[in-house]
């Protein structure tokens, strides 16, 4: 008889309930709560069960069960968006985001397997940074792509410690940051010396964003960079699926436009201003409604252009997220459609068989571009979820001045999601080099700089407008010149170098060279 002493743990004692405590306890490193030394348990103590599980199967599982467990508390929130159509798709409630992290978990059960095939020790601590890092990179491609909360964007704190510790993105983009990140939580709890050298490269870290951004705090201006008004209407999902409140709506934004242009007028020392509207913020069809573009525009008398969100229908019968350039006489100088189109919301992935997306869809567009307007710098244009994929956000033949990103994250209320695309939205500013103007039609509406520095800010739940002259861009930056090369190449050399490379033995000298 075997005694109780000596009986082997259960899978649910040595995997499951670890596995769900080590990835529940690691998101709350995701913005907006930034508790990165929570890492230092959550990692290690995963890497345990991984060095405990008996086979690669039990691997896997533990790696399926830890990103279940991140992501389903670190996506709460995709709950609210579907709490506002209640009536219609409450039997999705319980499930929003537990079933977005089915769908993500084996994203985190692949590193796991691969880090139980490499040997134990160091080894194993580079290959599953690595072999993570590598498939947070594949989200941008596989299932329609969801690159929402790397690792990385947990750097993104409030304020100058937040602007020193995200610079490094300008290198190696914030997949680099992941790697750092997860490799720095695994090591730095193995011993004293480990212990040292991870601070040591903390202090590193921190002294590099600190010369970029004495570096780059005075650019020379640039006479076309305009200075744009943030327009945010503050508009409820609700009271935008009311049609008795569209004309309100409307009035609302052309007030706020015509306050915020005038303001920027007789601020802009003779450059250009640009007004901002967020996603969908036009309560119809744009391009069909030529009083409601004159209206537009004379509110915003004075400006070289104004960028609207609306809908947009196409001659082959699908509608369209787009984003409108209005110019001063009222027409429309260019439309750009939304090409990363968010899964569930705005289009039915097709491995999905049951049918969540109503009228089955949106339709994307053709990929990141640069606009022109007569007078102002070039931007690239991002509606929304866009702003997410990582070294994705604009033409590399074309390189904009400035990225203009509209959005509504009023789906998801005043939670931790609307702060994580706000993190993210930072990021693209420091990778690529350039300002970000980001029009949020509930907030938070921001202007960052080309480090990523917050210029100003309308807070979440407020109606207003906000001016403010963009600064110039920085010239190429790594990342923005090689894109995602660049944490590729550092990814795959800690996997390959986990699996292949070999354990420096110092030489003994043999006691007989000392004998006369």
């Amino acid at each position: 008889m075997i005694s109780r002493d000596v009986r082997p743990l259960s899978v649910w004692r040595r995997i499951v309930w670890p596995s769900l405590m080590a990835g529940g306890l690691a998101a709350f490193a995701f913005p907006p709560l930034h508790l990165v030394p929570v890492l230092l348990l959550a990692f290690p103590l995963w890497l345990r069960v991984l060095d405990r599980s008996r086979s690669w199967k039990e691997a896997g599982l533990s790696g399926f069960l830890f990103g279940f467990a991140l992501h389903t508390l670190g996506l709460y929130w995709l709950t609210n968006a579907i709490l506002i159509r209640a009536a219609e798709f409450w039997w999705l409630v319980p499930f929003a985001s537990p079933a977005c992290a089915v769908i993500l978990g084996p994203y985190a059960a692949v590193p796991a397997i691969l880090c139980r095939l490499a040997l134990p020790g160091w080894r194993r601590i580079l290959v599953l940074a690595g072999a993570w890092t590598l498939a947070d990179m594949s989200r941008l491609y596989l299932f329609s792509g969801f690159p929402w909360n790397p690792m990385g964007s947990d750097w993104a704190f409030h304020g100058g410690v937040g602007d020193v510790m995200i610079q490094p993105a300008a290198w190696i983009g914030v997949d680099g940051l992941t790697l750092l990140t997860v490799c720095l939580a695994l090591f730095a709890v193995r011993g004293r010396v480990q212990a040292v050298l991870c601070s040591a490269v903390l202090v590193v870290w921190a002294v590099a964003g600190v010369v970029r951004l004495q570096q780059t705090a005075s650019l020379p201006p640039v006479a076309d960079q305009p200075v744009v008004v943030l327009v945010q209407g503050n508009v409820s999902e609700d009271e935008k699926l009311r049609a008795a409140d569209v004309r309100d709506v409307f009035r609302r934004y052309l007030r706020l436009t015509h306050e915020g242009v005038e303001k920027a007028l007789a601020e802009s020392g003779g450059r250009p201003v640009v007004y901002l509207w967020p996603e969908t913020s036009f309560p119809g069809v744009l391009d069909q409604v030529p009083v409601a573009r004159s209206m537009i525009a004379q509110a915003g008398s004075g400006a070289a252009a104004g960028l609207v969100g609306t809908l947009r229908g196409g001659a082959d019968g699908h509608w369209r997220n787009s984003m409108a350039v209005l110019l001063p006489d009222g027409s429309v100088a260019a439309e750009y459609d939304k090409s990363r189109l968010v899964p569930f919301g705005e289009y039915q992935p097709a491995f999905i068989p049951i049918q969540v997306v109503p009228g089955g869809g949106l339709k994307p567009g053709g990929g990141a571009v640069s606009l022109r307007v007569p007078g102002v710098s070039s931007f690239g244009p991002l509606i929304c979820y866009e702003v997410i994929f990582t070294g994705h956000v604009t033409d590399h033949a074309d390189r904009p001045h400035w990225l203009a990103n509209i959005t509504n994250d009023a789906w998801y209320g005043n939670s931790a999601g609307p702060r994580q695309h706000l993190a993210a939205a930072r990021l693209r500013a420091v990778e690529e080099g350039m300002p970000v103007a980001r029009a949020a039609n509930t907030g938070i509406s921001i202007v960052y700089d080309s480090r990523g520095h917050e210029l100003a800010r309308l807070p979440w739940g407020i109606s207003g407008s906000l001016t403010q002259p963009l600064p110039p861009p920085l010239r190429w930056t790594i990342f923005g010149r090689f894109g995602q090369t660049v944490p590729f190449v550092l990814a795959l050399s800690f996997l390959l170098f986990g699996f292949f490379g070999k354990e420096y033995v110092p030489a003994r000298r043999n006691r007989q060279d000392n004998c006369g």
